[in-house]
């Protein structure tokens, strides 16, 4: 029996995907460097020229001026090599958490996308040591504060640039160790950074994309999901699923929350005999839940866009135009698509865990849950006083969902001028990302609170007989059955809620086609 192995991922002059980048972060599919001859011609043609230029002792910022507001010092040509190593020196500087080692590989991906656009003065040689970076899963531990997002993400990606040069440490094999022993073991020797080369590597927005890529998928999978715990909550609350009808939604027509609405009328089998109903109109946490996820699944097609433009675009300064033989500076380090991108995320997560929160709190009250049990809890009458079934997990759903509501404020609006004033306007696209992955994360604590609930609910119902369960709901609960069955006595609940967030970011469940 044969395995498929995955068609690698080509690096080059055809755009990547956000899936793409996912992909690599997470070692599903090999990396590979475009290699025609052609096209390794195009990316030498570029750091011949700046070679040429240097002959003729041409001024290129970075290359023979200082960086930032020292653009007006004059490096010697007998110190234009040092230049390079000298800017991932004074940059090693990065505080915080170290990214994870799916974030570093989505990192190197987005760098090494960027510069095979052509356009940024580096050689082949750079390329293929990068990919081969990705390919042996050599990581740079790179510290995740210390960006403003412009000029690129310098400090983090100076990690990147020093690694590849040997200095500074990698995670390779498990194991924390020193660039210069990893470079030694694969038989590798360091690349000392050309003119151009250390600024290319790092002024840049690789980090805040990567980041960025990763957040996209991991709320596309939670609109899913989301959907998917609020039809189990229709069938636990016993709601109106006529507040989904086709008909309805096409007098409002926007594609996403018709799309949900859509999505929920499968869930809930609705073309198929249902019990009478109880009430007209539901609370808002059901009755307008696609009109909240609609909002995000109306979102990201306008977040792809952002986020894949950046991740396609050369983005360091200066540009290398080998062609028509000039150096074009200009300002495409700055982050600002990336930053408003995860800005609006960010906003729109965090309603994603203000609508789950809302229907967790409505499952285990008995003034609104239509005749469940206190809390959800399935104990049995002669001990029913003493059990408290998701009680405290609602108190931490509130929780989570006040933190990924506090922290809506967008980073961007709070540029800062930096470095001299050179650095006066800034994206904070870095900081967003970063924001953006800690809402998601409590966001999706939320969404395993709430789907274990509405797990307990629909069990409940089923306990007692009186409801009709919907085909599509019935077999969710049959998946989830396996890992976390229901409530009877209290038990502690935490694991099940790790384990449930591992399977949500593992994507475990298949939601909608």
């Amino acid at each position: 029996m044969t395995t498929h192995q995955p068609d690698p991922i080509v690096f080059g002059e055809r755009p990547l995907s956000i899936e793409q980048v996912v992909a690599l972060a997470n070692r599903s599919a090999p990396p590979r460097l475009q290699s025609d001859a052609a096209y390794r011609e195009k990316i030498a043609k570029g750091a011949r020229f700046l070679d040429s230029l240097l002959d003729k002792e041409g001024v290129i910022y970075g290359v023979t001026t200082g960086y930032g507001d020292s653009c007006v010092v004059a490096v010697p040509l007998h110190q234009v090599e040092a230049l390079p190593r000298h800017l991932y020196t004074f940059h090693g500087c990065g505080l915080g958490q170290l990214l994870d080692e799916a974030s570093t590989r989505a990192v190197l991906a987005a760098r090494l996308q960027s510069l095979c656009q052509g356009v940024s003065g580096v050689r082949v040689e750079l390329l293929e040591r990068l990919q081969a970076f990705l390919e042996y899963d050599v990581l740079p531990l790179i510290p995740e504060e210390g960006s403003v997002g412009a000029s690129g993400d310098l400090t983090p990606l100076s990690y990147v640039a020093a690694t590849l040069s040997g200095e500074r440490e990698v995670m390779f094999k498990g194991e924390r160790r020193s660039a210069a022993d990893v470079h030694k073991e694969l038989g590798w020797t360091p690349l000392t950074l050309r003119p151009k080369e250390a600024l290319a590597l790092m002024n840049g927005t690789a980090v805040m994309t990567a980041l960025a890529c990763q957040a996209y998928a991991r709320a596309d999978y939670l609109l899913r999901l989301a959907t998917r715990i609020t039809a189990l909550n229709v069938v636990a609350l016993e709601g109106n699923p006529e507040h989904f009808d086709e008909r309805l939604f096409a007098a409002k027509p926007h594609p996403g929350q018709t799309q949900v609405a859509a999505w929920l009328r499968q869930d809930l089998a609705i073309d198929a005999p249902t019990a009478p109903l109880h009430r007209l109109q539901d609370r808002y946490s059901l009755r307008c839940a696609p009109h909240v996820l609609g909002v995000l699944a109306d979102s990201l097609g306008l977040l792809r866009q952002f986020i894949e433009t950046e991740l396609n675009s050369a983005n360091d300064n200066p540009l290398i135009d080998a062609e028509a033989e000039r150096v074009l500076h200009g300002g495409h380090f700055y982050g600002g698509h990336i930053a408003f991108a995860m800005d609006s995320l960010k906003n729109l997560v965090g309603n994603v865990a203000d609508l789950l929160d809302r229907q967790l709190a409505l499952l285990v009250d008995t003034r609104y849950n239509h005749g469940l049990p206190s809390n959800l809890s399935g104990a049995p009458s002669v001990n029913a006083m003493i059990n408290h079934g998701f009680k405290a997990v609602q108190i931490g759903a509130s929780a989570w969902t006040a933190e990924a509501l506090k922290n809506t404020l967008p980073a961007s609006v709070f540029s800062r001028s930096t470095e001299c004033h050179n650095q006066d306007k800034v994206s904070m696209g870095t900081i967003a990302a970063r924001d953006a992955l800690r809402s998601l994360e409590l966001t999706e604590q939320v969404a395993a609170a709430t789907l274990l609930a509405a797990n307990q609910g629909v069990w409940l119902r089923q306990r007692d007989g009186k409801v009709h369960i919907p085909a599509p709901v019935a077999a969710m609960r049959e998946t989830l059955a396996a890992d976390f069955p229901p409530v009877i006595e209290d038990r502690a609940l935490e694991a099940e809620l790790r384990l449930c967030l591992v399977r949500i970011r593992e994507q475990h469940w298949s939601l909608y086609a």
